[in-house]
């Protein structure tokens, strides 16, 4: 079972009130066959520890990387990972979809 949201937005604020760098990764937006509905979240400190899912484990590596240089430049970023039903297929899902993830820095 996947972290609640209460659990995930707990740990962003314990890390940043131990002088943590913190980035909220907040699924914005899914087209097609995606494994995390909007609002889902994924919580990363800046030594790459992470709390809660974007997308079920997909891409959770892809976007702890882009918080890093969220944490330390400051400028959010809108990431957008796809599949093509193609290649769904290939790698054994009944189909392709898409998200958008917007990364932010925990001010």
């Amino acid at each position: 079972m996947l972290d609640s949201n209460e659990d995930i937005l707990k740990a962003a604020e314990d890390w940043k009130s131990a002088g943590r760098g913190v980035a909220l990764a907040t699924v914005v937006e899914t087209w097609g066959s995606a494994p995390r509905p909007a609002g889902s979240n994924l919580v990363i400190n800046d030594d790459g520890t992470f709390l809660g899912s974007v997308s079920g484990g997909c891409v959770e590596g892809a976007v702890v990387t882009e918080a890093l240089d969220v944490i330390e430049s400051g400028e959010p970023k809108l990431l957008e990972f796809g599949v093509a039903d193609e290649t769904a297929w290939k790698v054994g899902l009944s189909c392709g979809g898409t998200i958008r993830v917007f990364v932010e820095k925990v001010g």
